[in-house]
């Protein structure tokens, strides 16, 4: 569901995570002695997706122990199997299949990435398995049409960027960037949102310079932007993950260029890490997408909040939203064991198909293939912080247009 001003006007007090622990545990209390619930979980704790299947790993672990606290789910407290599949698709399928066939687990959760998602999930889809997953959203997961999958993010990775392009075309004309470059990375999330992005702003008149995509084990960019400078795009629009992310901004700032706008579809999103890698200074007028942010009012999210600082340590601000993607995941079967006093994968299949469900991450529903049916929001890097800028009526700050030259404030 859209982030419309009446969802976040929808609950968000902090007892809120703690209610729906106690209802689920309560709607079960008679098969306390059936022994915990399993759950599978394949994340890159290795390798090149570490740093988001690490944050992931936070939020799973979060709700686990907010949910045990509580009594468990249905009566049983939660156990999480966790394996490294060290950012490797097959060893990813591997480990689901030994969820299930060996550890018998009674469900499992999805891994973080495109890459990773759309093979695991046809694994689950193989045993019936349903396939709550927080950080699988591009095309390669929906294009095999399995109705087990539920992608815990408001909207399709394929249109999360489509909120920059209705940014671009609300700003006067002149300002509008005239031109654009787009590097992209040879991943399945992230070339085909700025494969959209381009055919939005080639419709709407913005001309393409420069357009790249460079293979997944590039790791200086510094070639790569070279070109994209040599035809001074007003805007670089890159569909990247975290590292390509930071190599890219780090070329721009060797380079000296500085386009007016800089859209990366990963990395910017990190509050956490982008800082660090790319330079506190450098961060200023950098958009990027979000699908949450730690003020928002959504069910149980307060919550959330500050249960992770206090888990984990260091503010709100840090919070990288992967962590409140797996977090909603876990959400998602307390609610489906509160309603159906079930955790049945075929019954938590069917249930989740029905109606709209609320999380940290908002009120989502999806279609018969698991594409939720919302948008996301436009985020920014200003001041140092990361904000939501559009929509206008969901934003905590002013756009900053154009982008500062590096090192500006």
């Amino acid at each position: 569901m859209s982030r419309t001003p009446a969802r976040l006007a929808a609950v968000a007090a902090a007892g809120t995570l703690v209610a729906v622990a106690a209802t689920a545990a309560t709607a079960g209390a008679t098969r306390a002695g059936a022994g915990p619930i399993k759950i599978g979980i394949s994340l890159s704790l290795s390798g090149d997706f570490s740093d988001s299947g690490k944050a992931a790993q936070r939020g799973y672990k979060l709700w686990a122990k907010v949910a045990n606290s509580h009594g468990g789910v249905l009566g049983r407290k939660v156990q999480l199997v966790i394996q490294d599949d060290t950012s490797s698709p097959t060893q990813a399928q591997t480990n689901y299949q030994n969820f299930i066939t060996k550890d018998k687990v009674d469900l499992v959760f999805g891994p973080f990435s495109t890459l990773l998602t759309a093979p695991s999930a046809a694994v689950a889809n193989r045993y019936g398995y349903a396939f709550i997953e927080p950080a699988g959203g591009g095309p390669a997961v929906f294009q095999e049409k399995l109705h087990n999958v539920f992608f815990t993010q408001p909207a399709p990775v394929l249109q999360s960027a489509d909120v920059f392009v209705k940014f671009l075309s609300s700003l006067p004309k002149s300002q509008r960037p005239k031109t654009a470059a787009y590097p992209s990375l040879d991943d399945p999330f992230s070339s085909p949102i700025a494969d959209q992005v381009r055919a939005l702003l080639q419709k709407k008149g913005v001309k393409t310079v420069y357009k790249t995509i460079y293979p997944s084990e590039t790791t200086d960019m510094g070639p790569v932007i070279q070109k994209a400078a040599s035809k001074h795009p007003d805007a670089i629009i890159g569909g990247t993950q975290n590292g390509d992310a930071y190599a890219q901004v780090k070329a721009m700032v060797q380079q000296k260029f500085s386009p007016k706008f800089v859209f990366l579809t990963n990395g910017p999103n990190d509050p956490a890490e982008f800082p660090s890698k790319v330079g506190a200074k450098n961060v200023n007028g950098i958009f990027s997408t979000g699908d949450w942010f730690p003020q928002e009012k959504s069910f149980g999210n307060a919550a959330f909040v500050k249960a992770y600082v206090k888990a984990y340590g260091g503010s709100s601000a840090t919070i990288d939203p992967s962590s409140a993607e797996a977090f909603a995941a876990g959400q998602l079967v307390q609610e489906v064991a509160a309603k159906t006093k079930s955790i049945d994968n075929k019954t938590v299949i069917s249930t989740l198909h029905k109606g709209t469900w609320k999380t940290v991450e908002g009120n989502l529903r999806w279609n018969s293939i698991g594409e939720p049916q919302g948008s996301d929001l436009l985020m920014e890097w200003i001041g140092g912080k990361l904000y939501p800028v559009y929509p206008k009526a969901l934003a905590l700050h002013k756009p900053l247009v154009p982008k500062p030259g590096w090192g500006s404030k």
